[in-house]
């Protein structure tokens, strides 16, 4: 019998190294090297962003002292230096009509609104290279895709893969990443890190999911007890001044912030400034796990009228924080039983002659309608959908958290979705449990989802033809109960890159090979490698014997 652990042994580097992979390109085999008067120039005025992005990238490719992930880090490219002609510089040519748009401008539009679509050309003459797009964005992506393609060795910056042609754009507009800043605080340095990595690797969305039970970081100007009492410390609070900062980094970075302000269930926190709106609030210590998933209980009495009127108000209040087009207010994990055993909840049903579930439909509506008002398109967790009766407009936008499954439900219900499965892309997954007591110390969503889990997920799967279009992408999520500022880099990286290239390239390479964990494998490590190079600590993925010979710890 033969051992499972038979080595097929590949020795084949890879044809490229771009992450995610363009949705088309072809490449040659001249080296070109980058002339010591390189320089990016824009047709026409390039606005501030822009500008700043041309800068990093000028940056990166000088700084990143980058070595091909192959044995000897480029020394065989060495002898073609000599000969090899110079790249003198980069030209962004803008095709739209008018002036250049601020990249900060085209990244808060609604995602199913933006265009990212540029071609790249590096030729092989000597001439300078070109990024045409019709838009900011556009050329943005095409800046992020050409600082991929240089490496350098003994002080020689180089491709040797020129020619080089890539028409590419996003097959899913929605690529995000969820923090969870609730559980744990995260100082604004690391969010705008992370930040930094997500533009990287071409994703969208960062959605904020900024409060829950646990504690209220952000100042609400309206409200600002909330902060004041349910802040961890005085030191771990969101101001309004570092909202509007993490906002405005991630749109020149071509990500749009959606903040999240989960209800009702989830608000424990709030009963701590305002103990009148809150059902089964924990407040001794004692946790009763049948009133809710985890410790602290505690959700909105949305029955009341004033909480419901309460509610509202706090949704309008945070999303003129945001200028982001999306809001979500949740709905996830409602747990009746706390209703049922609060006093002023059955008192309020009583009194309107309403059911549970259409009290939680006439909140859940007067909610949205501020947000529609506002121009924002609201956004829930899937339990809105499939567990509850509740009215939503048709543009709602339903995260499907529960299980990669349940996308079918959705879709047949007709609503547009954004895949966040736990069984696929919960990041915490595998920590082990984190209650004090709990003796099996297993998380609920256990096994840890590696990249490779990520990176095999069908977008697709279970959905018809028709469907399709409802399918705006998928995001990652950090659920923090055991993660904070010290392990969030090699927690998130580069395993959150696998759903940024899933949603951006689809199920095919650009040679027209299917993608798979293996060709993907030494372009993770490239970009990951990258990541270090510029200050974010991604986790190693195999040692570094594998990483530059690739193919050589394949089973």
């Amino acid at each position: 019998m033969f051992s499972k652990f038979l080595l097929f042994t590949v020795l084949v580097a890879p044809v490229f190294s771009l992450w995610p992979a363009p949705r088309q390109m072809t490449t040659g085999s001249k080296t070109i090297v980058l002339s010591s008067s390189f320089s990016i120039t824009v047709k026409g005025t390039a606005p501030a962003d822009l500008s700043q992005a041309i800068a990093r990238t000028t940056s990166f490719i000088k700084n990143d002292n980058m070595g091909r992930l192959i044995v000897g880090r480029g020394s065989t490219d060495a002898a073609s230096f000599k000969k090899a002609l110079q790249l003198p510089g980069l030209t962004l040519k803008y095709t739209g009509s008018g002036a250049i748009p601020s990249i900060s401008t085209e990244a808060v539009q609604d995602v199913t609104a933006r265009n990212e679509q540029y071609t790249l050309k590096i030729p092989a003459d000597g001439s300078a290279a070109t990024i045409t797009a019709p838009s900011a964005l556009g050329l943005f992506r095409g800046l992020t895709t050409f600082e991929q393609l240089f490496y350098t060795y003994e002080g020689t910056i180089y491709t040797a893969e020129a020619p080089i042609s890539i028409t590419d754009s996003p097959a899913y507009p929605y690529r995000g990443f969820m923090l969870d800043t609730s559980r744990n605080y995260f100082p604004v340095p690391d969010i705008l890190r992370t930040l930094d990595a997500m533009s990287w690797v071409k994703m969208t969305t960062f959605h904020w999911h900024i409060v829950d039970s646990n504690s209220w970081p952000l100042q609400v100007p309206s409200f600002p007890q909330l902060s004041a009492q349910g802040a961890y410390e005085a030191s771990m609070v969101y101001s309004k001044a570092d909202v509007s900062q993490i906002i405005a980094y991630a749109a020149a970075r071509g990500i749009d912030v959606m903040p999240e302000f989960d209800t009702p269930g989830h608000t424990s926190v709030i009963g701590d400034a305002y103990p009148e709106h809150v059902a089964c609030q924990q407040t001794s210590g004692a946790y009763d796990d049948t009133v809710a998933n985890e410790p602290p209980s505690g959700q909105l009495r949305f029955a009341v009228p004033a909480t419901s009127d309460f509610a509202v108000s706090l949704v309008k209040s945070i999303s003129n924080l945001f200028t982001s087009k999306w809001f979500s207010t949740g709905g996830d994990e409602i747990n009746q039983k706390c209703y049922d055993n609060d006093a002023p909840t059955q008192a309020a049903l009583k009194a309107a002659g309403l059911t549970f579930e259409q009290a939680l439909s006439k909140f859940t509506v007067a909610e949205h309608a501020v947000l529609t008002k506002a121009g924002k398109t609201p956004v829930v967790w899937e339990e809105m959908v499939l567990s509850h009766n509740v009215t939503l407009s048709p543009d709602t936008v339903v995260l499907v958290w529960i299980s990669s499954a349940d996308a079918t439900a959705v879709a047949e219900k007709g609503f547009r979705l954004v895949h966040a499965p736990s069984d696929y892309f919960y990041l915490d997954c595998g920590g082990g449990g984190w209650l004090g007591n709990f003796v099996g110390g297993n998380s609920w969503c256990d096994p840890f989802k590696t990249w490779q889990d990520a990176y095999s997920f069908d977008p697709l799967n279970g959905i018809t033809s028709d469907q399709a279009h409802l399918v705006l992408g998928g995001q990652q999520l950090l659920w923090t109960e055991q993660s904070g500022p010290e392990n969030l880099d090699p927690v998130v990286w580069p395993r959150a890159a696998a759903s940024a290239e899933v949603f951006w390239t689809g199920k095919t390479l650009p040679d027209g090979t299917a993608a798979n964990v293996q060709n993907a494998l030494p372009r993770l490590h490239d970009i990951r490698y990258r990541m270090v190079q510029r200050g974010v600590m991604a986790i190693n993925l195999q040692p570094y014997w594998c990483a530059v010979r690739p193919g050589e710890c394949d089973l």
